[in-house]
């Protein structure tokens, strides 16, 4: 996350866009990463903040790093705002077609940043070799009670 803000900072548009979307999502590391103060210049009063169930500071951060990025706020955050009302697929496994909300997937307790809907697409991703190529910890990581 923190290459992530360098090259937000630096003005890399891709990068500045998967910084708000991973904060809005609340995706290990981002929202602290991503934080901007209130000198960020973000009008507040333009519509923008209004119906997110994101917090406001957090909000700000979003608005801010799309703008850099060169994204509209607007359309970004209507999207950002029906993926997480009416879900998307955040599983890692290739043909997976279970819909939901981030929070509903599983995160790998090693690297954070790879999700599974359940145990079933878990082991079949990582004996495909999907997973456990880029994870590096050898085991597959069990969902915690």
């Amino acid at each position: 996350m923190r290459w992530k803000r360098k090259a937000a900072e630096a003005g890399h548009a891709r990068a500045c866009e998967q910084l708000a979307m991973f904060m809005y999502e609340d995706r290990p590391y981002a929202r602290e990463v991503g934080h901007v103060g209130e000198a960020a210049g973000v009008a507040t009063s333009d519509g923008l903040m209004q119906g997110h169930d994101v917090p406001s500071d957090v909000l700000t951060g979003v608005v801010h790093w799309l703008r850099k990025g060169g994204c509209n706020p607007s359309v970004q955050l209507a999207m950002l705002r029906s993926v997480a009302l009416n879900g998307h697929n955040f599983c890692r496994n290739d043909g997976c077609e279970v819909m939901g909300h981030l929070r509903d997937f599983k995160v790998c307790p090693q690297c954070k940043s790879t999700r599974y809907c359940g145990d079933a697409c878990q082991k079949q991703d990582w004996n495909a070799g999907g997973h456990k190529e880029t994870c590096g910890t050898g085991t597959i990581h069990k969902k915690s009670e």
